[in-house]
């Protein structure tokens, strides 16, 4: 690395920039990609419910392996995101190298995994949840092309977390805007068969996903490699370090679990909603897609808090920590505030975006109005687990995820469906939220007090 390298990084913006602006301008970038992520979600699955309610439901089926997916890509992405900030705030150069190159290779041994998964488990975890065939045809014809064809999804995130870390967010909201966009074009094209392609149904949908990830991975590779002048990406020399490995697991990781356990969560809230109808097991999936519009922004938000908040970590400058922690907390209310006034106020015509019949109304409208509910306090949630994942306590996320998603919201879900209304169920929500919220606040008070509190204020 030149000097003139060095310079730049000693000078990086994450330092120095005055925080409000810095958040927003690493967040307004990010924020706009996830949102147009998040409308991809509802235009996809708003294609897909053309096709049939069944289609639809195979699709909400598939959500938590695609979630297991994004699980390992994004915990493995903010493991590198958190120690290359942070030794970019120690000047620790070689170490940010370090850590660059050992999260690609782990990325590699990740998708190899899933592409084996592809080949071997669709149609028996179809399987485990319905008896209804053309559930089941759907399905093992959609997942199976996701997971075999993963390294989009897994090198894009990867290489868009690389970016970040680095304060190139606006870098990696392109790439994601490509991809999200070329998703969205692909989608009605591949699915219904215009402008001379063959129909392909559920297929088409799943074809759609698949090159709109490998666009992202392509300008997200091209932009780091001549954009990124404070990652040095030779290969000369490089060597899987197992140190390196664990520093990127130890955060990682526990994100990996964490959302992982939403797959878990998932999968058996589907057995349960399924055991009532296949239309529950539907709004279910739609609620994931309306309420990622909502949230999807917040997380965009979160994955610029938490490279600043890991190089202010580093750097040891209280000030700049807690102004990011306080500025990115009214952000995500402000959000989740006016996501909980929609699904409370207009339940009914967002579900008729995805041709919802009159049951699906009728179980959907009492369902966003009870989960919303939850939206307030997950805020709080949201951004103490980013602040323990810059810190290096993911630890604490995981415990706080699987206590909410596992201890209290699962089997609250069963004991609701025992009274025989599904309307209750949804009551689980809220119910773990609240738990979640408590639980997490304590830890915060404890990161504080012991990683915050002792470090040295440094004006700026």
């Amino acid at each position: 690395m030149n000097e003139s390298d060095k310079t730049n990084i000693k000078e990086n913006k994450m330092g120095t920039m005055p925080v409000g602006k810095l958040l927003i301008s690493m967040a307004v970038p990010m924020m706009i990609s996830m949102m147009v992520q998040a409308f991809y979600n509802v235009v996809d699955s708003y294609f897909v419910a053309k096709i049939s309610e069944n289609a639809l439901t195979a699709v909400s089926h598939a959500f938590p392996i695609q979630n297991l997916m994004i699980a390992f890509a994004t915990g493995t992405g903010v493991g590198i995101n958190a120690l290359l900030s942070m030794r970019l705030g120690q000047k620790n150069f070689e170490e940010v190298n370090k850590s660059a190159l050992n999260g690609i290779f782990l990325t590699l041994l990740t998708t190899i995994a899933f592409m084996i998964l592809g080949f071997t488990i669709p149609e028996a975890y179809f399987k485990s949840q319905s008896d209804n065939l053309e559930i089941i045809d759907y399905g093992v014809k959609y997942t199976r092309i996701v997971l075999i064809f993963s390294f989009g999804i897994f090198g894009g995130l990867t290489f868009e977390r690389l970016l970040q870390s680095t304060g190139k967010t606006v870098l990696s909201m392109v790439a994601q805007l490509a991809g999200a966009i070329t998703n969205i074009i692909l989608d009605p094209i591949l699915i219904f068969g215009l402008i001379g392609f063959p129909e392909m149904k559920i297929e088409g949908a799943a074809i759609a996903t698949v090159i709109g990830q490998f666009v992202t991975l392509t300008l997200a590779f091209l932009f780091n490699i001549f954009k990124n002048k404070e990652i040095n990406f030779s290969l000369r020399k490089f060597r899987p370090s197992i140190r390196v490995i664990g520093q990127i697991y130890r955060v990682g990781v526990p994100s990996i679990l964490l959302a992982s356990v939403g797959s878990v969560m998932t999968y058996l809230m589907n057995k349960i909603l399924g055991s009532f109808t296949d239309t529950a097991v539907a709004v279910f999936g739609v609620y994931f897609k309306l309420q990622s519009i909502i949230f999807m922004p917040v997380f965009g938000m979160n994955n610029a808090l938490v490279p600043i908040v890991a190089y202010n970590y580093g750097a040891r400058n209280k000030k700049r920590i807690t102004g990011t922690i306080k500025l990115g907390l009214v952000i995500a209310l402000a959000f989740l505030m006016v996501g909980m006034a929609l699904f409370e106020i207009i339940p009914g015509p967002l579900l008729s975006i995805f041709e919802a019949s009159e049951t699906m109304l009728a179980i959907g409208t009492k369902a966003l109005r009870i989960i919303g509910l939850h939206f307030i306090p997950a805020a709080f949630s949201i951004i103490f687990l980013s602040v323990f994942q810059a810190l290096g306590k993911g630890v604490y996320s995981m415990i706080t995820s699987f206590i909410r998603q596992i201890i209290v919201l699962l089997p609250a879900a069963f004991l609701l469906s025992l009274t025989g209304s599904v309307d209750n169920v949804w009551w689980a929500f809220p119910i773990a939220e609240i738990v979640a919220v408590t639980i997490a606040s304590s830890f915060m008070i404890v990161s504080y007090k012991k990683e915050i509190a002792p470090l040295g204020k440094v004006a700026n």
